[in-house]
């Protein structure tokens, strides 16, 4: 069942996502050879409990930290480690999850660690530039595939491609929530977008072919070609307007909206 949030339920998801942007903010501030994953993860579970939330993605699962802190080939889901050094060069991809008073915000981003290579940094833009073209299209009356066909159509006609085995999702007083949300197919499918669906956005990109797979550890999906891969994600609100961006930072990364 798809769910549409009320108005004043939406200012409390602003609350909490609102929260995860400013994590996201002081974690990219720390982004520089030499700092740990676990270091990263030690910094957004002491921001989040001192601002009364809950980190929503520990044990979630049996997930075993707050964030997940994916590296080049990484696509998402990586386990923060104390052993996972940040070498210049690297791409670091860092999803963050919180729960404030019983609603969920949930966003991410890649950012390079240092100078990084041509492609690399073009990878990282087209991602950015992919999500928010989706969000333009989170709009009443379009269709869950409008969202996704917007990504596919712009990170392919830069040679890159999109993972197909992981997803966007509603979200709200649960992490995951009906629908799925693609990064790709044809437009005009799916459910039919409405005033207050909360939907999570997130192209994940690949710079060589889609296809991933699991590590080990039964979390880490990393692609198969080991070429590099770049996540981004917004909490977004459908409204009557134009698309609420419930996870917008104060001090944007990247690409302009």
């Amino acid at each position: 069942m798809i769910v549409c949030r009320s108005a004043a339920e939406l200012e409390r998801m602003r609350e909490a996502g609102r929260l995860v942007g400013e994590v996201l903010t002081e974690l990219s501030a720390m982004i520089a050879p030499g700092i740990t994953t676990a270091d990263l993860d030690r910094a957004a579970e002491k921001r989040i409990v001192a601002a009364g939330a809950v980190p929503a993605f520990k044990g979630y699962h049996g997930y075993p930290a707050t964030i997940c802190s994916s590296i080049n080939e990484e696509v998402i889901h990586g386990i923060p480690s104390g052993r996972r050094i940040l070498q210049e060069g690297d791409v670091v991809s860092i999803d963050v999850g919180a729960s404030l008073d019983g609603y969920y915000g949930d966003s991410a981003m890649t950012l390079p660690v240092g100078p990084v290579s041509e492609e690399a940094a073009t990878l990282l833009r087209v991602t950015e530039e992919a999500l928010y073209k989706a969000i333009e299209r989170a709009r009443p009356g379009g269709r869950i595939s409008d969202i996704g066909h917007a990504v596919q159509q712009h990170v392919e006609a830069f040679g890159f491609s999109v993972v197909r085995e992981f997803v966007g999702h509603g979200i709200g007083q649960r992490m995951h929530e009906e629908p799925q949300v693609p990064n790709y197919g044809e437009a005009g499918r799916g459910p039919r977008l409405a005033e207050g669906m909360v939907l999570a956005i997130e192209p994940m990109v690949n710079a060589g072919k889609p296809a991933v797979k699991v590590l080990a550890d039964g979390w880490t999906a990393v692609t198969r070609d080991g070429c590099l891969s770049a996540h981004f994600e917004h909490t977004v609100a459908v409204t009557s307007g134009e698309p609420w961006i419930l996870t917008a930072r104060a001090v944007p990364v990247g690409a302009k909206k």
